[in-house]
């Protein structure tokens, strides 16, 4: 049966848009999984992962399968096409309506159409059973990140990509890492903003000690997503007070976490370029965290003037906070602010600021001050001069050709780095390490707030090599 697909893709939303959701992965496969890991005798002191040069790609190209072709795979796929040295094996998907614009897409390339597994959510199982693929890209829904990374995995896949967030409990964070290790395997995570154009000048400042010592990171997920958590059930945006079986789109799966978690659901825009430049799991890491949430009103509110205060919905107790803030806590003496908006109408913005004992960036007045530095004392810079002098290498070698490539060209940089590690057989520039002490946020902020705000302790995923590995990523032009 096909199932509803979605449309009118919007660059500035987050859209994981593959139905698998609609088939949640079962308890028998999660207990299945995580008795295997506890059986498995993984206790070995960590970073087992593939040395540099251990890649075995006979040639110059990247057999890749791509489980998800929601419009958020599709733009992966896009950017896919336009490279020479891949070749999409395999595409898998439920929803018939979106493997139909994926193969239009294709065709339109010119490329070979790749293999197509479908019928079932599990079919993915069978584009992993096919052996013929040197890297995976999963761009579903949230819930099934975490089972399709260890299939893949599992099945001897060495190079997974998964989107935004790796997992949903924090035993899925520890069964990724810990299958990566056993395995060998580089799992990466696609943070495109890790490679938005101005966090990069400013990482380039922060690494020339432009800033001195760092002291205090801010930074967010603020974003109105209420045109997006509901819709009218035909069009995806902006369009009613549907969600779930009703509604269309995002709605039919990301509403539920806001009726059922109370956390920082998405962290990772916002913790993902500030743990690069304070080298998380490279010399520092996350101590400690503590969460609040303040009381949920702008999804009941924005359920009643769409639809009405009869509408079904407007029943609905809504277990998220409207704005969740977060303080984390690092070994090397620095602090962290992170908030999650996303209830409420307001302007986006990821609210960076990147304080040291010189000077500091805020992006959202867009403007830099560095003592004795700057041009007037106590008085902001506009910070398009700064950005343009410390414009990182990667932009002034690569932004030609981010043009078209969505969120602003920070979706070719996210997929180039994955792509080039894969091909190269070296490791991935953002870890299976970075990507679980980010996405982990979620489930310790949720702990947190369940316990009354608590501090709770961040589990150390690299099992004390933190202390010992160096930051290498972005360090030169190529990826």
């Amino acid at each position: 049966m096909a199932l509803p697909g979605l449309c009118g893709f919007n660059p500035m939303q987050d859209n994981n848009s593959s139905l698998f959701y609609i088939f949640p992965p079962s308890k028998n496969l999660l207990m299945k999984r995580r008795t295997f890991v506890k059986n498995s005798g993984l206790a070995v002191a960590g970073l087992a992962l593939a040395e540099p040069g251990a890649g075995k790609w006979p040639g110059s190209k990247v057999r890749l399968g791509v489980i998800g072709t929601g419009l958020r795979g599709q733009n992966h796929i896009d950017n896919a096409l336009r490279r020479t040295d891949v070749d999409i094996v395999s595409i898998c998907d439920v929803d018939d309506r979106m493997l139909q614009m994926t193969t239009e897409l294709i065709k339109k390339s010119g490329k070979s159409m790749p293999k197509i597994y479908s019928g079932d959510p599990y079919a993915f199982r069978h584009l992993l059973d096919a052996k013929n693929l040197d890297a995976i890209l999963i761009a579903t829904p949230w819930e099934w990140h975490a089972p399709m990374v260890l299939e893949g995995l599992q099945s001897g896949i060495k190079y997974v990509a998964t989107e935004v967030v790796l997992g949903i409990t924090l035993d899925e964070h520890w069964e990724v890492v810990h299958e990566a290790e056993k395995q060998k395997a580089h799992v990466m995570m696609l943070e495109n903003v890790c490679y938005r154009r101005d966090v990069m000048a400013v990482m380039n400042m922060v690494r020339k000690g432009i800033f001195g010592e760092l002291i205090h990171m801010q930074a967010g997920y603020q974003h109105d997503l209420r045109g997006v958590k509901f819709n009218n059930g035909i069009e995806p945006y902006d369009s009613g007070a549907e969600f779930g079986p009703k509604a269309f789109s995002e709605a039919r799966w990301r509403t539920n976490h806001s009726v059922h978690r109370n956390g920082d659901l998405y962290p990772t825009h916002g913790i993902g370029p500030v743990a690069q430049m304070l080298d998380i799991n490279h010399g520092n890491r996350f101590v400690s965290l503590s969460s609040f949430a303040t009381k949920s009103r702008g999804l009941h509110n924005y359920i009643v003037a769409r639809g009405g205060p009869d509408h079904p919905n407007a029943k609905v107790q809504f277990k998220l906070g409207d704005v969740v803030t977060t303080q984390i806590n690092c070994v090397n003496g620095e602090t962290i602010l992170l908030q999650h908006d996303t209830n409420s109408p307001r302007p986006y913005s990821l609210g960076f600021r990147v304080q040291g004992t010189k000077g500091l960036w805020m992006d959202l007045n867009h403007s830099i001050y560095i003592e004795g530095m700057s041009k007037k004392n106590d008085v902001w810079d506009e910070a398009k001069s700064w950005l343009d002098q410390y414009d990182h290498p990667l932009w002034q070698r690569w932004g030609k050709d981010t043009e078209g490539a969505g969120h602003g060209g920070m979706d070719f940089f996210v997929l180039h780095a994955f792509i080039e590690a894969a091909k190269r057989g070296v490791p991935t520039p953002m870890d299976v390490y970075d990507a679980a002490s980010w996405s982990a946020i979620t489930p310790l902020s949720e702990k947190s707030i369940e316990l009354g705000n608590q501090v709770v302790s961040f589990p150390d995923f690299t099992d004390g090599q933190w202390m010992y590995r160096k930051n290498d990523f972005a360090l030169t032009d190529e990826f």
